[in-house]
């Protein structure tokens, strides 16, 4: 979901004055959290300060930290931590990379509501998602090829999902990539045999089940006690300590409030 100030934009524009107006936040970066949890969080935060205006971009984290290095957003959105060449190349340009942590999320193990499995191993998913088994016979459910969805390289849940889950190994030639957890979703409902990874917040799509993953399911009791073997943070970035309309809105996101619409959405409070 984008929200775009146009007309508001061409107003200032019209106006003389510029379109980095304090009232207009650019917000850009992770798909796991701006499809569905910042748009949330901007609309709250826009019934109590009337007249604001965002742009929300969820391209994937890559884009959010670039954002942020490139000094064409104020908050970039990141389900991953910033690289060391990140934090370099904002350095470089006179930036600092400061992260916020604004929830904790579950990358759940998906697969079609008419697959027989009962749940993997962490083991048995490592070999899936990286081709060592080819067959969900391997596994214990019915025969038929596995067809593996993934995020794209932009996606901070790739890389995360490659580390926390495959021991950094590379993911099957076969796997298809897709551009957010709300496609991987869709696929994964429509294909019998098809298997994938996704926020937390996205396991309610239709046609899918969340996999408990030895014998652990994504959960907001699992993720707090680190029980589930996929639980991450996930992060705003801002250039240095932020200020102004980016700090009220992170701030926002962090208080009581916002963390409120975080456990609605379907992510894990960080408090």
């Amino acid at each position: 979901m984008k929200i775009k100030p146009l007309v508001v934009s061409l107003a200032l524009v019209v106006a003389g004055i510029s379109c980095a107006s304090a009232d207009r936040m650019v917000i850009k970066g992770s798909d796991t959290l701006g499809a569905k949890l910042v748009p949330q969080l901007a609309e709250q935060f826009k019934a109590q300060h009337p007249g604001t205006t965002f742009d929300i971009a969820a391209e994937g984290s890559t884009t959010g930290i670039a954002a942020i290095i490139d000094g064409t957003a104020e908050i970039g959105m990141a389900s991953r931590r910033a690289k060391t060449s990140e934090v370099g190349a904002a350095a470089a340009k006179g930036r600092h990379m400061k992260p916020t942590i604004v929830a904790f999320d579950g990358i759940a193990v998906i697969v079609n509501s008419a697959n027989p499995i009962k749940g993997l191993t962490k083991k048995q998913v490592e070999q899936i998602f990286t081709g060592d088994v080819t067959d969900w016979s391997a596994v214990g459910g019915s025969g038929g090829k596995i067809s593996i969805y993934t995020r794209n390289t932009s996606s901070g849940t790739y890389s995360d999902f490659k580390e926390l889950a495959m021991k950094k190994r590379d993911y099957a030639g076969g796997s298809q990539k897709m551009a957010g957890n709300e496609q991987i979703a869709a696929e994964v409902g429509k294909n019998p045999n098809g298997v994938g990874y996704v926020g937390m917040a996205y396991t309610k799509a239709g046609g899918v089940k969340a996999l408990p993953i030895d014998g652990a399911v994504p959960s907001v009791k699992t993720v707090q006690a680190h029980t589930y073997p996929y639980w991450r943070p996930t992060f705003y970035y801002t250039n240095g300590e932020p200020s102004g309309l980016a700090k009220e809105f992170l701030d926002f996101t962090i208080g009581s409030g916002g963390q409120k619409i975080v456990a609605q959405v379907g992510f894990v409070p960080i408090k």
